[in-house]
């Protein structure tokens, strides 16, 4: 199945106080069919609001035009004050890509939406980040310095003149920068301070960017080109201030993450408590502004776990609980994955058999209706057989007299993990294709046109119908070896557990070989991928048979009783 093309846009607007003004602006972006407004976060001391949209790339093109023009029909810059650095009533516009979208095509989003909001709302436009017509543009920091309150000499500086829009200062509306850049994360770290100050410290302590190197006479050592030097920072990839939040009464670390992989939500936090206990202070907890990919919270879930010597093999849920304790992150208020993780966000909406409960899985499963049949069965017992094995790595982690075995343990659990994972997906997907050959079979066949169009699509039904207990009775093999390599070095105790994923994954691989046959007898198209599907599914099978048996012969070995 090909991805589906999705984009994300974050305009930041510059109110953060009047309900109505946000709602107005929400609803303007919110009113372009095949674009959805996922999150809206609005902030009094910063003043300013952070909206993310999803959905095709040319519906949000449309929906961050409308979002724009609202903010300069709404909002008065002149007027405007908050803690958050800002330059203009959309303060910033970046294009993110989430799926089958390249980040160059991004960047000509940005280039577009520029184009048409400097032509037509006569808004000053500067692209930053991937979108940036030269280097000196790149930095977001370095178009906003000086603020909204030095743009009115700033623009007129040649080096500064606007890429799209007229170069003069709008007072009411100020400018705009858009751009394209991978996903950041705009995180605050908590203080147990008032101090803005103190705050500051640590900031300039973790930011790539670091402070200017100061000589025995206080003042900032500059280079031949009468520039500061710099002391750089701890961390890679982040940019940082500190800043006094009235409302919450109590001093922040306010961190972007410009790549998440580089420096993670963990490494932030970690290394802000080490700042922050040089001081004095303590880090009390963390908060997430808008949405955050859920690879991060994965990625500081098994930190953490690390940390605590326990295994990371655990279930997704398990590590985003993690990393949401560890990272202190309802210190504020309460952290919902469900609404603040993009992915959850994307779910589609409708039936999901593997959400269901046991029971209902069960009842649905022994009902009339021929779907879900055997194949999101075999899905299922494929699940069942890498979580069983997964357990087996959790129960041997951590255990006394396994030490040996921690590491190897830990690494086939989190296979099985991934592996489980990939098989629950499998379930819907299976019911999914033959719902879709079942709507094929129902097109009309009365014309010749009619009956051509009916058998393409009905052929593209079947090759998906065949494709994805393909892929289950193949994976099958994984979640053989994984029970196999499991056996040996887990937790004794565990052995029948380990065994026991064995058998389920061969009654798996059965059930999704059968399958695959029965969709084969009745697919008239492409011989040479019928044959190919008959081919590998019946190797893995015999994969999976053999490592099974191995599987079984070891485990009546190691329960033989002892001689004599």
């Amino acid at each position: 199945m090909s991805e589906p093309v999705i984009v994300e846009c974050v305009p930041n607007f510059s109110e953060g106080k009047d309900r109505g003004v946000i709602d107005r602006i929400a609803a303007a972006l919110g009113s372009v069919e095949g674009a959805t407004v996922l999150d809206i976060d609005p902030g009094q001391a910063t003043h300013r609001t952070v909206v993310t949209l999803v959905g095709h790339p040319e519906a949000v093109l449309e929906a961050a035009f409308r979002g724009i023009k609202a903010s300069q029909e709404l909002i008065d810059m002149s007027r405007h004050q908050g803690e958050h650095p800002r330059i203009g009533a959309t303060d910033v516009c970046p294009f993110v890509p989430v799926s089958g979208i390249t980040m160059e095509q991004c960047a000509e989003l940005a280039r577009r939406l520029g184009e048409r909001v400097g032509r037509e709302l006569k808004i000053p436009v500067y692209l930053y980040e991937a979108a940036a017509a030269s280097p000196a543009r790149r930095n977001l920091a370095d178009i906003r310095a000086g603020e909204y309150e030095g743009l009115a000499k700033k623009i007129l500086q040649p080096e500064w003149k606007p890429d799209f829009g007229p170069a003069q200062f709008d007072a009411k509306s100020g400018a705009t920068v858009i751009g394209a850049r991978k996903f950041l994360i705009a995180y605050n770290v908590n203080l147990n301070t008032r101090a803005k100050k103190l705050a500051q410290e640590i900031a300039l302590e973790i930011r790539e960017q670091g402070r200017p190197v100061k000589g025995p006479d206080g003042k900032p050592v500059k280079d031949a080109q009468g520039a500061s030097v710099m002391k750089p920072g701890r961390l890679k990839n982040v940019k940082a201030v500190g800043w006094f939040i009235e409302e919450y009464g109590r001093a922040q670390v306010s961190i972007n993450l410009t790549d998440y992989e580089v420096s993670g939500l963990h490494q932030v936090f970690d290394t802000c408590d080490e700042e922050a206990r040089k001081l004095g202070l303590r880090v009390t907890g963390s908060e997430l502004v808008g949405l955050v990919p859920k690879s991060a919270l994965l990625a500081a879930g098994r930190h953490y776990l690390q940390r605590q010597a326990a295994c990371t093999g655990v279930s997704e849920d398990r590590l985003i609980e993690t990393a949401i304790q560890s990272l202190g992150l309802g210190d504020l208020a309460a952290f919902d994955p469900k609404t603040r993780i993009i992915e959850n966000r994307l779910k589609p909406k409708g039936r999901s058999l593997s959400e269901l409960s046991l029971k209902a899985f069960v009842d649905e499963l022994g009902s009339d209706s021929p779907a879900p049949g055997g194949g999101s069965v075999a899905a299922l017992v494929a699940s069942l057989s890498a979580a069983l094995t997964s357990m087996v790595g959790n129960l041997t982690v951590g255990r006394k007299g396994s030490e040996a075995h921690f590491a190897a343990a830990d690494v086939l659990a989190n296979s099985a993990q991934a592996l489980k994972t990939r098989m629950l997906r499998a379930i819907d997907e299976d019911t999914e294709a033959f719902d879709r050959f079942m709507e094929a079979s129902r097109l009309p066949k009365s014309t010749p046109a009619e009956i051509e169009h009916r058998t393409r699509v009905l052929d593209a039904a079947t090759r998906q119908a065949i494709q994805v207990p393909l892929g289950v009775v193949t994976q099958c093999v994984s979640a053989a070896k994984l029970a196999q390599d499991m056996l040996p070095i887990g937790n004794p105790n565990a052995a029948s557990d380990a065994a026991t994923a064995g058998s389920c994954a061969l009654a798996a691989a059965e059930g999704a070989l059968y399958n695959v046959l029965t969709n084969l007898k009745g697919y008239s198209g492409d011989s040479a991928f019928a044959d190919d599907a008959r081919n590998r599914a019946e190797s893995a099978f015999r994969d999976v048979a053999k490592i099974t048996a191995e599987v079984a012969a070891a485990f009546r070995r190691m329960m033989a009783p002892a001689p004599k």
